[in-house]
């Protein structure tokens, strides 16, 4: 039935939807000035849902058919002798999208689909979380390890047709001039600065990776991993490190690199205006 394949093509579209990584974090960084806001909205959705959808009294749906004004919402529709026959508004079940499947156990996390992080900044460990949608994929890491808790650094892979619609995110940064060219190798990538709210958040630094023709990488760094980094050079520099050392384990051709020495990190922290601000 048409309902039913509407219906699939809905859960089919909704279950590939992400949030930006840094959205639990910045809801709870504005909670504070927003909660009147949000304290009202919760209200009225509240509402909303134990009555019903209301519509204005009097509109026309279609012919034949009137709204029927009352604490519940009903159509009316002729039956041939002018009586109204009440008819109980009953709207279409949302589409349940199917369970994402993970990785299982990574280990440290460094291996995870078809790539391998050959280089993570010191005092990282593995989030025990990962997500596999086939084409895409991700995982992340922190301080402590802790599933539940805010990342520090994450990477997705996006292969395929995939790896097209993250070339095309890429274009729409460069149309725009929002970001930079980074040249990592023999290999190319785009710097920029993604999801910067009205929340006041700095948004999430993240550096594009061309893995070769069928593949596209993002690596993600949160904006608490930035303040803790320090400067914009101190970030730019551990994520062309992490991108350089990300390398392809199927043996696709032009992915592969080799990880950089291990001693560039930046233990100082200067008092430069992180990136994103």
């Amino acid at each position: 039935m048409l309902e039913d394949d509407l219906r699939q093509a809905m859960a089919d579209e909704t279950a590939r939807l992400r949030a930006a990584p840094d959205l639990v974090d910045r809801v709870i960084r504005s909670s504070r000035r927003r909660r009147t806001v949000r304290t009202r909205y919760v209200a009225v959705v509240a509402a909303a849902a134990v009555v019903g959808i209301t519509v204005p009294a009097g509109l026309t749906l279609a012919s034949g058919h009137t709204v029927v004004p009352g604490p519940e919402a009903v159509m009316a529709s002729s039956d041939g002798t002018g009586s109204a026959v009440p008819q109980p508004f009953e709207p279409p079940p949302l589409p349940t999208p199917s369970p994402t499947r993970d990785f299982g156990d990574l280990g440290d996390g460094k291996a995870f689909g078809r790539v391998k992080v050959g280089y993570l900044p010191d005092g990282l460990q593995w989030s025990h979380r990962s997500s596999d949608w086939g084409d895409e994929y991700t995982t992340s890491w922190n301080y402590d390890g802790d599933k539940n808790g805010f990342y520090c650094v994450q990477i997705f892979v996006h292969e395929g047709q995939a790896a097209q619609r993250s070339r095309e995110v890429v274009q729409s940064y460069r149309d725009k001039s929002d970001g930079e060219e980074a040249t990592l190798g023999d290999r190319t990538g785009y710097l920029v600065t993604q999801w910067v709210g009205e929340d006041g958040g700095k948004g999430t630094p993240t550096l594009f990776l061309t893995m070769g023709s069928d593949r596209m990488a993002e690596i993600m760094f949160s904006p608490v991993f930035v303040k803790d980094l320090g400067t914009r050079e101190a970030v730019e520099r551990e994520l062309k490190k992490i991108a350089q050392g990300l390398t392809a384990t199927d043996g696709d051709p032009g992915t592969t690199g080799e990880a950089p020495a291990p001693d560039g990190g930046d233990a100082g922290k200067a008092t430069e205006a992180p990136a994103g601000g």
